[in-house]
């Protein structure tokens, strides 16, 4: 039983159910409309005598009175009896015949009469029931007569067909509050079914695509923040589906670098122990140079376990995202470079509010800054708005980084002192928790040596639309 709910929840039954609902509600829409119109335009009479059709083939809603092709029958079956039987025997027949909404009459036929209706659907009843007499074998003149009661109802109103018989007579039908414009029946039918489906249609679309679009914005935040709450579970079976393995992988990879943060952090923190024994026991070389070299071995790798250390603390503590004026916050870390020493000016705009992890993004930015006054000299530090982006651009007039190596520097502990000031050299994590800091906002850094010399940074942030 489960399983043939589950299966009624699935995107094609969804689809089907859509298509039937459209149509039903459509016939009932069809239904309803033709009940209002009769009862509250056309009289209650004329509500009355409409006749709902069921079939396996068709639903068909009927009115004898206004129907032209069941009208002109009736008349014409009516003539041909009237016709048929002896001069004493009509005046019986016309009265039998004669309805509510339809009187027959017996008279002279007056030739001077007109034969056309002017009226279109009143001329579509004559000719109709003209045409069913072509096979009587006699010759009877059929014409109409169209006298509006009320011109102000819709083109409806009194309207009179007469026969003319070969022998003088006439019959007259008498038919009260007919339609004698055009039927708009089929309109009305054609207007409701395409109204009915689009409705129908965009709701059931927008219903589907609601959790689909959900869940595109959680997989292009999946590569951003992995700390993000778990999607909700809904729509049809097979995104059902989807969202829980989603949530599942999401889980996965946060269990994932959550354990791979604590083994970093672990690692470095018990490399503190065997570098301290190292410490005590280069204190005992006699041999002064190697006691230095060992010492500033020591040293750069205290650097590196401290580097990495701290980046494992901030990876764990992971600051909620809040907006942030990215003007602002490059301006402050520009400042804190200059009052270092450095030669830092910065132009970039005020205003660009971005959502971020602050703490994050500074040490990314003050890491680019950081290297460019290291091995730079002077520099020059711009914030550029684009369409769905921000760019801090970072200037230097160092000596560059060839081509081939701008991707390398990027891998951490990577140094490149034949080409920097090896007095200078860091331990070389600063490229790398930049980039690792940036991309996890959904952006990206990269190097390019500029035509004038020296070397530009770029980061590039996903902005807020403007």
């Amino acid at each position: 039983m489960m399983m043939i709910l589950a299966r009624f929840n699935s995107i094609a039954a969804r689809i089907a159910i859509a298509i039937i609902l459209a149509v039903f509600l459509a016939i009932v829409t069809i239904i309803g409309f033709d009940r209002v119109v009769s009862r509250y335009l056309w009289g209650e009479s004329d509500a009355a005598r409409r006749h709902l059709i069921l079939s396996r083939s068709q639903v068909a809603v009927i009115n004898v009175h206004n129907n032209p092709m069941m009208l002109s029958g009736a008349m014409a079956a009516i003539i041909r009896a009237v016709a048929s039987a002896p001069s004493s025997e009509r005046a019986g027949i016309v009265a039998a015949m004669t309805q509510p909404d339809l009187n027959v009459a017996l008279g002279e036929a007056a030739h001077a009469d007109a034969i056309a209706g002017k009226e279109e659907g009143v001329e579509r009843l004559r000719q109709l029931t003209e045409m069913q007499l072509e096979t009587f074998g006699i010759p009877i003149r059929v014409g109409a007569v169209s006298l509006s009661e009320d011109h102000d109802r819709s083109r409806r109103g009194l309207v009179t067909i007469y026969a003319d018989l070969p022998d003088g007579q006439r019959i007259v039908f008498t038919i009260p509050d007919y339609p004698r414009g055009a039927g708009y029946g089929l309109l009305i039918f054609s207007v409701s079914i395409v109204f009915i489906a689009a409705v129908v249609s965009i709701w059931m679309a927008h219903r589907i695509a609601a959790p689909i679009r959900d869940f595109g914005r959680a997989a292009e935040q999946l590569g951003v923040d992995l700390t993000g709450q778990p999607l909700t579970v809904r729509g049809p079976l097979e995104l059902r589906t989807t969202i829980q393995t989603f949530n599942r992988m999401q889980n996965r990879l946060r269990r994932f670098l959550e354990d791979r943060t604590q083994m970093l952090a672990a690692i470095s923190h018990d490399l503190r122990a065997p570098l301290a024994r190292l410490r005590l026991r280069a204190e005992l070389v006699a041999d002064g140079e190697q006691q230095r070299k060992m010492f500033d071995d020591l040293d750069d790798m205290n650097a590196m376990i401290d580097s990495t250390l701290a980046f494992a603390r901030n990876d764990a503590r992971r600051e909620p995202r809040r907006l942030v004026d990215l003007g602002v916050l490059v301006g402050d870390v520009c400042e804190d470079a200059g009052d270092a020493g450095g030669t830092v000016s910065y132009t970039g705009q005020r205003g660009i509010d971005i959502p971020c992890r602050p703490t994050d993004v500074r040490r990314a930015v003050a890491n680019l800054v950081d290297n460019a006054v290291k091995y730079g000299g002077c520099v020059r530090v711009d914030v550029v708005r684009d369409a769905g982006c921000v760019t801090i651009v970072v200037d230097d007039d160092g000596p560059g980084i060839p081509t081939e190596d701008q991707e390398k520097v990027f891998a951490p502990f990577y140094r490149r002192e034949p080409a920097r000031d090896p007095a200078k050299a860091g331990v070389g994590l600063g490229l790398s928790i930049a980039r690792t800091v940036v991309r996890e906002h959904g952006g990206d850094v990269t190097l390019e040596n500029r035509s004038d010399g020296g070397l530009r940074a770029l980061i590039e942030l996903p902005a807020l639309p403007q």
